[in-house]
């Protein structure tokens, strides 16, 4: 239980566990490894977005707290947003993780805001934990 704590939070990897890899465990190895991939994609905070899904809508930038509180002449009003590294903005019709240090989920005093995955139409962006 311990090491796969430690596998979801990056502090160890597959390969630190050398008993998966005897052949007998070589399905369940598989198995970890497809599960795995989606935690590698994640950012810090957990935030994994999937391109394919995302239309381009740009809720998610216009609907974070961080965003909306650092500039509300344009992302509090629902215009987009004018700062120069938000932590999300739409680039080639998808959205991109520009700043995520900003983010309220990163850092010693984050929180478990959710805000962007809420106002997502189309489950593009989700958390690991909820994976």
């Amino acid at each position: 239980m311990s090491f796969a704590f430690k596998l979801l939070s990056g502090e160890k990897k597959l390969k630190d566990c050398e008993l998966l890899f005897d052949e007998k465990y070589s399905i369940n190895r598989k198995k970890l490894e497809e599960m795995l991939a989606v935690v590698e994609k994640a950012k810090e905070t957990g935030l994994v977005v999937n391109e394919d899904l995302c239309i381009g809508c740009a809720n998610c930038v216009v609907s974070c707290p961080v965003h909306v509180e650092k500039d509300p002449y344009n992302a509090a009003v629902g215009r987009g947003i004018e700062m120069e590294e938000p932590i999300l903005r739409i680039e080639d019709g998808v959205v991109k993780v520009i700043n995520i240090s900003l983010c309220r989920r990163y850092g010693k005093e984050r929180t478990l805001c959710v805000v962007c995955r809420e106002n997502c139409p189309t489950d593009a962006i989700a958390f690991v934990e909820e994976i």
